[in-house]
């Protein structure tokens, strides 16, 4: 097998309202690719998000009292617990400089995904501008793989990522948020093992690991490349979204 990850060169800074899949194909002009079958294309969130107009200036947010009692416990801009808030199903823990949610789409993240870097606005409040995750990942995703395959021509995958931590672990690592045309879950179970005996557990979280490898070939600072094109992904395409990656809220031991 061969697994093959290329950041798409020439993809600029995105603003709101610009239309992703024109500059995704400019991109893969000028890095010499052309679309196949079975290729997949993994966007940063933060590219989807400006381009749906997801900023938000703080300046105009007036914050309630649960998000001034909760400025305190975090050392936050109340301002900003105030659109935490509006972005999540469930606070779930607090510490100094810390805030973990349930987002509304359902996976639990710090600050609702809410970013800060590598984000600005016009107006005299330049650096309150805030950037939210997309409305709904999944269908970001797919839309923007019926836009690029109806011009390529071939059966493609989209995913979206983010940057998230880990409940049992240190460091942050690239997870989908929104994925179209590739599996999120692979079952394995029932299948043999190099010994011949039968699989009983396996499943293969195969979104998060190729999020996880793009998110390394794209960087996480200044690298500028926020869109990856990935050929020889093992599994097959098929129909999928994020709720398929999420655990059950009963089978989550961290809550």
């Amino acid at each position: 097998m061969s697994l093959t990850l290329t950041p798409l060169l020439g993809i600029p800074l995105i603003r709101p309202g610009d239309k992703l899949a024109p500059v995704i194909l400019q991109a893969l002009g000028q890095t010499g690719i052309a679309l196949q079958d079975g290729d997949i294309l993994v966007l940063a969130q933060k590219i989807v998000s400006k381009s749906e107009g997801r900023l938000v200036n703080l300046s105009g947010i007036s914050p309630s009292e649960r998000a001034r009692e909760l400025a305190l416990q975090t050392e936050k801009d109340p301002r900003l617990i105030e659109v935490v808030l509006s972005e999540s199903k469930e606070v779930l823990r607090t510490r100094p400089g810390t805030i973990i949610v349930e987002h509304r789409r359902g996976f639990v993240c710090a600050n609702a995904g809410i970013d800060h870097s590598n984000v600005s606005g016009a107006g005299p409040e330049a650096e309150e501008w805030v950037l939210l995750l997309p409305e709904n990942p999944d269908q970001s995703a797919q839309n923007l793989r019926r836009e690029l395959e109806e011009v390529a021509h071939v059966r493609l995958g989209v995913m979206i990522i983010d940057s998230h931590g880990r409940a049992w672990r240190l460091g942050t690592v690239g997870v989908a948020i929104g994925l179209a045309g590739l599996p999120g879950l692979v079952d394995l179970r029932g299948q043999p093992d190099l010994l011949g005996y039968t699989l009983r557990i396996p499943q293969v979280g195969a979104a998060d690991e190729l999020a996880a490898a793009a998110s390394l070939v794209m960087g996480q600072a200044s690298e500028g490349t926020p869109v990856v094109h990935v050929r020889g992904f093992p599994y097959p395409l098929r129909e999928a979204g994020l709720p398929e990656l999420l655990r059950p809220k009963e089978q989550d031991l961290f809550r």
